[in-house]
């Protein structure tokens, strides 16, 4: 190597370590992965962040879990104590048998509120989505007094948001389950309906990774996740009978709320957003050119969204 290509390489090397000391200084947490056995069952859960700092919990969607908040937890983490747990039957989490575990919403409620205890969470703000919403409004409901902000983002609460989507694949299947209402239920369990999620209304399908939706289908795909999946659908029902008691606690208790809603959404329609306001006057409401997992295409916006939100209601 000769004296200019030293001179070169050096520069480089030099470079290389300016740019590696900026990113050690920007002083963003590592998200750590970790298991809380609760109840028997090994719940899997992202967190980062500092315990003594205000914390979010994030409650992920159906087909997915945890795994759609790894872009949005760094952005969070350097204000929040974040956690975001693997639902039983989702991604890291254990996936028992249907005759050990009782896979319905209400179960769920109770297995996230001892997992939250578990890990020493006793206030916090939430952010649900999809699937996380139930769960997420159960727990609201069961301790209003522990829920600082809730961030809704297609984390549907109102029957104004149930998209015609539902009218197509599941309510036969709640009027009558037979061979041709469960074949129709069962195609939500296909690649080809898991990548419609994370296509469906997006400004731009062709930059989703991959990576998300495949990630996604391995779980569905795996032994004995099918019947799980069909139980929880057949379970959906209680959730919008509950749509009252949760309309009454947010006109009790008057959280903070912030929609920020793909208004592209297939699923969830963006008239789910602003019927928050029904309960909640004060409710924020924001739309995002995007679809349903708006994550994938819209993560910079909400992050921000989320953090100005916060920091107004959070202490």
């Amino acid at each position: 190597m000769n004296s200019s290509m030293r001179t070169i390489a050096a520069a480089a090397l030099l470079a290389f370590s300016g740019l590696a000391a900026q990113a050690a200084d920007t002083g963003i947490p590592k998200t750590s992965y970790r298991h809380r056995k609760v109840g028997g069952v090994n719940i899997f859960y992202r967190e980062a962040g500092s315990p003594s700092r205000p914390t979010i919990v994030l409650l992920h969607g159906f087909p997915s879990s945890s795994h759609m908040y790894r872009d949005l937890i760094p952005k969070l983490a350097g204000r929040y104590r974040v956690i975001a747990p693997d639902l039983p039957g989702f991604g890291h989490s254990d996936q028992p048998a249907m005759a050990d575990f009782a896979y319905t919403f209400a179960h769920y409620t109770d297995v996230m509120d001892e997992f939250l205890t578990a890990i020493g969470v006793q206030k916090y703000s939430l952010y649900v989505m999809d699937y996380g919403s139930p769960v997420g409004f159960r727990l609201f409901v069961k301790h209003p007094e522990r829920i600082q902000a809730i961030v809704s983002q297609s984390g549907n609460a109102y029957r104004e948001g149930l998209a015609p989507f539902w009218a197509e694949f599941l309510v036969p299947y709640w009027k009558e389950r037979n061979p041709e209402t469960e074949k129709k239920a069962r195609l939500l369990l296909t690649l080809d309906l898991t990548k419609f999620q994370y296509s469906k209304g997006f400004r731009h399908p062709e930059q989703v990774n991959p990576d998300s939706y495949t990630f996604d289908q391995m779980g569905l795909d795996r032994p004995g996740n099918a019947e799980i999946q069909l139980a929880l659908f057949t379970d959906y029902q209680t959730n919008i009978d509950q749509y009252p008691q949760w309309h009454a606690t947010l006109r009790r208790v008057q959280p903070p709320v912030l929609c920020i809603w793909g208004k592209n959404d297939p699923i969830f329609i963006a008239a789910g957003a602003e019927a928050f306001k029904k309960d909640v006057p004060k409710a924020e409401i924001e739309y995002l050119d995007t679809g349903h997992f708006a994550l994938e295409e819209d993560l910079e916006p909400i992050a921000s969204r989320m953090l100005a939100f916060l920091a107004k209601h959070v202490r």
